[in-house]
């Protein structure tokens, strides 16, 4: 039986939010929504803003319509109205006017549900671009990594999002779960892409759109049809330049041609989705999703005691958010998102989630005590707060059930650690860990610090927000009393991916 279209697109989203299980529904609606049921138990502890702030670096952030419906243009910096070769673009409705020069990231992520009338239908995505003016632009493409959820003819780099245990750490094999999880995980761990066709740099004619990177989102033989596709590219061009992304139909082993790209950069937008909650209204909150221009792709912290060099381990349990956002701080008071400069109405004021920005933190850790200390260092996810709750609440289910128990998932991504108890007693250099963590699920231990009285320790950490996570998150050092169960920890080697 087939649904007619008005209802069959919402039924088209239904199931993809319980396929993925998690980020579908809770980055739009109510934070209520991605909370676990009770029990639940608070575990006393501090909870302080993270120290730093993200960098300028601007950030095309393509995630509005998540699930696209109908060819158009996604996000477009260009100028409405202006002219491009013979043609004439559409106004300002379908243009954000936001030329990029220097370094500047594109962070995308969409899903395609197929079409109504045939089961092998192919959404082919194009990010474009062309110079801002007469002169040509050198375009270097410096990192870039893709995914789709699944590859239906084995070619295409893949990531299905896998059931997965709380803690595997990164070895010669790449872990990941999702097209987020992949992508992020390639960029923070600087494997070589498995996208390798793209070229290193492009030098774009003024008055010419150029296609950088054609890919197709297909659902031929998937069951549901449903695909997702989550691309990263980082990029710097020596002159003011122009970029958008945009979608089309067409068979899956011919991607459109320039003229077609060029045809839809005319034309109008693809529909957008879930318009957000007005900035500063009470009540239930939709934060929507991001169609804009953001700033920030980095935030670099130094975590210290106030005026001093080194931070006292005797302040454990202490944790940090990461991610936090608007009615999702933990009681810090601080939003992490980062702003948009510009964005389309009806969609996300600013980034919540801050997808695809890198944590860089650094903790020189001292130990101010007469004895020796021993902590550990954990990434968690405890229940969504905003007021101040004298610590963390988690859900009270035990982290032993093991994976598929305890609520949505909220985290499925890799974080890069240095500096932990290595196997001989020696600091350990630098470790990789995939997490993939519930509501309110407190973190297995990364590894543990030894502190003899006196003894200074760095720890480097670092991660990539994935796409298909929900915020926020901490990251917590914590006392131990006594051993904890050791976590093999194995040192990250870039191997080549399969695709």
């Amino acid at each position: 039986m087939r649904w007619p279209a008005p209802i069959e697109r919402p039924l088209a989203r239904a199931r993809w939010a319980l396929l993925l299980g998690g980020w579908g529904l809770s980055t739009w609606l109510s934070p209520a929504l991605s909370q676990s049921p009770s029990p639940t138990r608070l575990r006393p502890q501090a909870v302080e803003a993270l120290p730093g702030a993200l960098d300028a670096t601007p950030v095309l952030n393509d995630n509005n319509p998540e699930l696209i419906v109908s060819p158009g243009i996604l996000l477009s910096t260009f100028q409405g109205g202006s002219r491009l070769g013979a043609r004439t673009l559409a106004g300002p409705e379908a243009h954000l006017n936001a030329p990029q020069t220097g370094t500047f990231e594109l962070f995308s992520h969409h899903v395609y549900a197929g079409k109504p009338d045939t089961l092998a239908s192919t959404l082919w995505l194009a990010v474009v671009a062309a110079p801002r003016g007469s002169q040509p632009v050198r375009l270097r493409l410096l990192a870039g990594s893709t995914a789709l959820s699944q590859s239906v003819d084995g070619n295409d780099p893949q990531a299905p999002f896998l059931p997965l245990p709380p803690l595997m750490p990164q070895g010669l094999t790449p872990v990941w779960a999702g097209p987020g999880s992949r992508v992020a995980t390639e960029l923070l761990l600087r494997l070589p892409p498995a996208q390798r066709s793209w070229p290193e740099s492009w030098t774009l004619p003024p008055g010419t759109l150029t296609p950088l990177v054609v890919l197709p989102l297909p659902v031929r033989g998937l069951d549901p049809l449903l695909n997702g596709r989550n691309l990263q590219l980082r990029f710097s061009g020596d002159g003011p330049v122009d970029l958008a992304t945009l979608a089309a139909f067409g068979p899956e082993g011919a991607p459109p041609s320039p003229e077609v790209w060029a045809e839809i950069l005319a034309g109008a937008l693809s529909p957008k989705e879930h318009a957000p909650t007005p900035r500063g209204a009470a009540g239930r909150i939709v934060y929507s999703r991001v169609s804009g221009v953001q700033r920030g792709a980095t935030w670099t912290a130094r975590l210290t005691d106030p005026g001093q060099p080194t931070f006292s381990a005797s302040r454990a349990p202490i944790s940090w958010p990461i991610a936090s956002l608007e009615r999702g701080t933990l009681g810090t008071g601080q939003v992490q998102t980062a702003e948009l400069s510009a964005f389309y109405p009806g969609t996300a004021w600013a980034a919540h989630g801050n997808y695809g920005v890198t944590y860089a933190i650094t903790l020189p850790l001292r130990n101010d005590t007469p004895r020796p200390l021993r902590l550990s260092l954990a990434f968690e996810s405890p229940l969504k707060s905003d007021a101040p709750q004298g610590g963390l609440r988690f859900r009270g289910t035990p982290l032993s059930e093991g994976p598929g128990t305890g609520g949505p998932v909220m985290f499925r991504g890799t974080v890069e650690v240095s500096g932990l108890d290595g196997p001989t007693g020696r600091p350990a250099g630098r470790q990789a860990f995939h997490l993939v963590q519930r509501a309110g699920q407190e973190g297995p231990p990364l590894g543990t610090i030894t502190l003899a009285p006196g003894a200074v320790r760095q720890l480097q950490v670092r991660l990539i927000y994935p796409a298909d996570a929900t915020p926020p998150q901490v990251l917590s050092l914590l006392p131990l009393a006594s051993s904890p169960r050791a976590v093999k920890q194995s040192p990250v080697r870039p191997p080549s991916p399969d695709p």
